[in-house]
C-alpha cells in the first residue's frame, strides 16, 4: 500500500505545484495521473521517489515513510522503485546492453560497475529484460540508432533490472504515435498484471485511460479534483480537471 498524506510542494519561486494531495494505491493497481500540463502530475511522480522533495506532507509505503528516508534507507527504497521518462533517459551514445545494465547500480558493486563490469549473472538478466520487451536483437546497438518506441522499449527493460514493486511512467507515450503508445502501454500492463507491479502512470490520452486505467485520479492547479475508476470519468467530471480544454478532447482523441 502507497500512501500519498497531505503532500504539497513549493518550489523556491513560489509555484505552488502541488497542493495538499491526499490518496492511497493499493498493491496491484494500475492508477493513471491525468490533468493539463503544469497541473503537477509530473511533480508528484517525482516526490514518489523523492527525486523532487517534498515541502510539506509524507509518502509511506508499506510503513515506511519514503519523505523520511535517509542514505541507505533512501537507496535500498528506491532501488524498488522503477521510474520511466517521457525522453526516454537513456544514454544515447551507449550500447542498448550498456544502458540496460545501469537499472542494476543500485545492486552492482559500485568499483565495478564505473568499468562497466557486471556480473554474468546481471547480463543474462539484462538479456531477459530485453526479450520481454520484445528487442534482445539490438542489445549491441547504439541507443540512438533506435525509433522512438524501442527506445521506450529499452527503458522498460532498464527499470525492469531493478526488480521493482513499483513503477512510475511519468507521460512515457507522449512522444509516440497512437500505434506505438498502444504498444508500450500492453508492455506496461503486462508487467502490472503478470508481475503484479504496481503502476501509477500520468497521461494525456483520454483513450489509453479508459482502455489501461484500474482507476485514475485527476489533478488541476496541484490539486486532487477526481478520484475514482476510469467508467466514472464522464464528460462533466473530465471538465472539472481539464476546463475549457475539455472541449478539444473526446474519448477517443488526444489532449494536446
Amino acid at each position: 500500500m502507497l500512501r500519498i498524506e497531505n503532500l504539497t510542494k513549493v518550489f523556491e519561486d513560489g509555484t505552488v505545484a502541488l497542493k495538499d494531495v491526499s490518496f492511497d494505491v493499493k498493491d496491484g493497481e494500475f492508477l493513471v495521473i491525468i490533468g493539463l500540463s503544469g497541473s503537477g502530475k509530473s511533480t508528484l511522480l517525482r516526490c514518489i521517489n523523492r527525486l523532487i522533495e517534498p515541502t510539506e506532507g509524507r509518502v509511506i509505503w508499506n510503513d515506511i515513510d519514503i519523505t523520511a528516508a535517509r542514505g541507505k534507507e533512501l537507496r535500498r527504497i528506491r532501488r524498488q522503485i522503477g521510474m520511466i521518462f517521457q525522453q526516454f533517459n537513456l544514454v544515447r551514445r551507449s550500447s542498448v546492453m550498456t544502458n540496460v545494465l545501469s537499472g542494476r547500480l543500485g545492486y552492482a558493486n559500485p568499483w565495478l560497475s564505473l568499468g562497466h563490469r557486471f556480473s554474468s549473472a546481471d547480463r543474462k538478466r539484462a538479456i531477459s529484460a530485453l526479450e520481454r520487451v520484445g528487442i534482445a536483437e539490438k542489445a549491441g546497438n547504439r541507443a540512438d540508432q533506435l525509433s522512438g518506441g524501442q527506445q521506450q522499449r529499452v527503458a522498460i527493460a532498464r527499470a525492469l533490472m531493478q526488480e521493482p514493486r513499483l513503477m512510475l511512467a511519468d507521460e512515457p507515450v507522449a512522444s509516440l504515435d497512437p500505434v506505438l503508445s498502444h504498444s508500450i502501454m500492453q508492455y506496461l500492463e503486462l508487467l502490472n498484471r503478470q508481475d503484479r507491479i504496481t503502476v501509477i502512470c500520468s497521461l494525456h490520452f483520454l483513450d489509453l485511460v479508459h482502455r489501461y486505467a484500474t482507476r485514475v485520479v485527476g489533478l488541476k492547479d496541484g490539486e486532487l479534483v477526481f478520484d475514482g475508476p476510469p467508467n466514472e470519468l464522464s464528460q462533466a467530471r473530465f471538465e472539472e480537471v481539464y476546463g475549457e480544454e475539455a472541449q478539444m478532447v473526446s474519448v477517443g482523441g488526444y489532449a494536446e
